[in-house]
């Protein structure tokens, strides 16, 4: 099912206009009541002869003649709402009512070289999206699963007739022109056949024509770009029920991106019934419209839902009457709003606090000082550090030895020309030797200048010191072995 393209209105026709249909029938219009996103809509009368009254039981939609939602709509009409039809299902199911408006007849007319297609229809009342816009976006739990149970009977005729909605909504409910106690499914512009000649259609998703129909109550079928079926319309039934108990939908604030609904929706699904029963806000239960879900949820694409089962599960607290007043809000009640779901952007900003946490501890691990090893405090001094880039004040874990302050704090350093030897390392330390350096500093008690040294010769041996020594050691034994070998000569 393509989705619908958009065009112009067309042209109004005069009022007074008189329209003849398929089968001679002749119809007048009257003043234009409302106009949708591709029609016009008119009052109309059988009588021809005198103007259109305002309180008439009959109205006209009419498109131009190559426009296609009029087009499937008619064919829906004649093909799985014949009025005898309809009556033979009552009566097999024991109903006094069916939510289908009449279809009374259609045709072609041609107006200022503008063709045109029009069909005649009952007329009808206020649209349920009007009542719960008056009702604060709710309505009572009672007049809900009513509704439920109506559409339920509504849905298995026209898939019992190889047709589905499609595009259930509060928008597309409308009550009675003079009882409002009826609601009826209207505009069947977008129904879809999905069992021709008894032969159901295929599991084929198709990407590029994912996510169609009314992006707030749409199937997960319909975002995966499969082809209309008797589950999706069941589904698409569910969320308007938890939309109009509830008032909103967990999925309200990611509306304009298609692929977040779908992923909310699916984890909706995959989290029944606790999902749905978490979202009550109102002192009144949402387990009835949970169970409704789950199970929708078990339903193949192709199988044929149980409809008495189903009503079964919205019975609950069902009365004769459907009451669309103000639901009141119990004694005690929450008065919390419906949460939504995390999106994927909550999912990255709670994964990138936890990660900053985890970098907060493993900062404090490394600012926290390490006990020194022994051998480090047993073995000789290995010369003076350069002075530590750290900016700040370190905090200092100092010990004394060896008149010196030893320190454990973290500082960089300059690499040294020579290491100690490697019984002297600390296994732990031997391939990172410069990770935890030592650094020597003198006490601040200590007074250089009375001892005469330098700081090398106070912080022991060096390179130099070795290398004098040995060529010291090499001319004494030289002279020896010259004057031992001149005694021998004589």
């Amino acid at each position: 099912m393509a989705p619908p393209r958009k065009r112009a209105l067309p042209k109004p026709l005069p009022e007074h206009f008189v329209l003849t249909d398929a089968e001679k029938k002749e119809w007048r219009l009257g003043k234009m009541i409302a106009q949708g996103g591709f029609g016009l809509i008119y009052l109309a009368s059988r009588d021809v002869h005198r103007p259109v009254a305002a309180d008439t039981d009959f109205v006209i939609k009419v498109e131009y003649q190559e426009n296609g939602p009029l087009f499937s709509e008619l064919k829906f009409y004649q093909r799985a709402a014949k009025p005898e039809s309809m009556q033979k299902w009552k009566r097999s199911r024991k109903l006094d009512f069916l939510g289908i408006p009449a279809y009374w007849g259609s045709g072609l007319a041609e107006y200022n070289d503008l063709r045109y297609r029009f069909m005649v229809m009952d007329r009808l009342g206020s649209d349920l999206q009007k009542v719960c816009d008056d009702n604060g976006g709710r309505l009572k739990k009672a007049t809900v699963l009513q509704l439920g149970q109506r559409m339920v009977d509504v849905l298995e005729y026209i898939h019992e007739n190889e047709y589905v909605h499609a595009d259930i909504k509060a928008a597309n409910l409308m009550l009675g022109h003079r009882d409002h106690q009826q609601v009826y499914l209207a505009d069947y512009g977008l129904s879809y056949r999905y069992c021709p000649d008894g032969v159901h259609k295929e599991y084929k998703e198709n990407p590029k024509k994912g996510h169609n129909g009314t992006i707030e109550y749409t199937s997960l079928d319909a975002h995966k770009g499969l082809a209309p079926s008797r589950r999706g319309d069941l589904q698409i039934l569910g969320f308007c029920l938890l939309h109009w108990l509830c008032g909103s939908l967990p999925w309200n604030k990611v509306l304009k991106n298609p692929t977040q609904v779908q992923e909310a929706k699916a984890r909706l699904m995959d989290n029944l019934p606790d999902s749905v029963q978490r979202l009550s806000v109102s002192g009144a239960s949402t387990d009835e419209v949970a169970a409704f879900l789950l199970y929708v949820k078990t339903l193949g694409y192709q199988e044929k839902p149980d409809y008495q089962r189903l009503k079964a599960l919205l019975t609950g607290v069902v009365t004769g009457t459907l009451d669309f007043s103000v639901p009141q809000r119990p004694a005690g009640a929450s008065t919390a709003k419906v949460q939504d779901p995390p999106t994927r952007e909550k999912y990255e900003e709670d994964d990138s606090e936890e990660e900053e946490e985890e970098e907060d501890e493993d900062d404090e691990d490394e600012a926290r000082p390490r006990p020194i090893p022994a051998c480090y405090l047993r073995g000789p001094p290995i010369g003076p550090r350069a002075p530590s880039k750290q900016k700040g004040e370190p905090t200092r874990n100092a010990r004394k030895s060896n008149n010196f302050t030893v320190t454990s704090e973290r500082q960089e350093v300059r690499p040294q020309r020579r290491k100690p030897d490697c019984d002297q390392v600390h296994p732990e330390f031997r391939g990172r030797w410069d990770e935890r350096p030592l650094l020597y500093s003198r006490r601040q008690s200590y007074e250089s200048s009375s001892s005469g040294r330098s700081p090398e010769q106070e912080a022991g041996p060096t390179q130099k010191n070795g290398l004098l020594s040995w060529f010291v050691c090499a001319g004494v034994f030289f002279v020896l072995g010259t004057a031992f070998g001149a005694n021998l000569n004589h």
